[in-house]
């Protein structure tokens, strides 16, 4: 078996097929290891996503579930695309457990939506702004930040490709946060204003004269969509002290939804120019 490096989408979606096969055929989990014999935990990892899958097992559990063969031959066929390592998985030394999983959503989302309270968002930073970041907030040696940086490239890349759409909501004192020096906040800034013509980008600012707003004070926070019906929206906030919660919970993902819906609403039009523009970056 590979060495884990966080689920694929494919993979999650052969889980939660047999999990629901599974409470169709109002089958327990208990019944199910029965089955396997294996303990019911073996089940549930398999339909959480948190072990390879093995076509032994998967048979064995749909023919219980009585699956039929017409039903069965699609899973069956989808097995060794699911266990393929995802392509993050190059850089499985540089990620902790929780990048994995959110890169693994991330890399098949349809949508982001992305909001940081007080810098660029991480899918529209710079090279030099994200190196200039780490170095000011983390201990981490060079190596390590050039890993980073890598897959932070290899993120924004595979975004375009594939076309998928990205709106970000900035606060304006993103734009005033100096980091790295003038000069990489004039290159960020310009990023920013091409990244706002693109076809599938969508980028706002919220200027520093304007009144609270229902993101006001809420953490960095992403929201990724899937196209598979089996696969909820996540809820991806980043909380102080380095702690992140991945939110699968469909109200409260609806909440941050509805949260950052109104802010936008609340900002200024796509497309709109930066605050600032036309000031040297850096200056008061």
């Amino acid at each position: 078996m590979r060495p884990r490096s966080g689920p694929t989408v494919e993979h999650r979606v052969l889980a939660a097929r047999l999990r629901k096969l599974r409470q169709h055929a109002g089958v327990s989990l208990q019944a199910a290891a029965v089955a396997l014999g294996a303990h019911p935990a073996t089940v549930r990892r398999i339909e959480r996503a948190e072990t390879g899958l093995d076509a032994h097992q998967v048979r064995v559990l749909l023919e219980r579930y009585a699956v039929s063969d017409a039903e069965a031959e699609p899973i069956m066929a989808g097995i060794a695309a699911a266990n393929l390592p995802g392509w993050w998985h190059a850089w499985r030394d540089a990620l902790e457990p929780w990048q994995q999983e959110v890169i693994g959503i991330e890399s098949s989302a349809a949508l982001v939506r992305t909001w940081h309270p007080a810098l660029v968002p991480e899918l529209l930073r710079t090279p030099a702004y994200e190196a200039a970041l780490r170095r000011s907030l983390s201990a981490d040696p060079p190596s390590l930040g050039a890993r980073h940086l890598e897959l932070l490239a290899e993120r924004q890349r595979r975004i375009e490709a594939r076309g998928a759409a990205l709106w970000a909501l900035i606060p304006a004192a993103a734009l005033h946060t100096t980091v790295g020096g003038p000069a990489v906040m004039a290159e960020q800034r310009a990023a920013l204003e091409e990244a706002a013509q693109r076809r599938h980008l969508t980028v706002q600012v919220m200027p520093l004269d304007y009144p609270p707003h229902p993101m006001t004070g809420v953490p960095a926070l992403h929201l990724l969509r899937v196209p598979a019906p089996e696969i909820g929206d996540r809820a991806v906030l980043e909380t102080a002290g380095a702690r992140v919660d991945i939110i699968d919970d469909p109200a409260a993902v609806m909440d941050y939804r509805i949260r950052l819906d109104s802010a936008c609403a609340a900002a200024p039009h796509p497309g709109s120019p930066l605050p600032g523009a036309g000031r040297p970056a850096g200056s008061p």
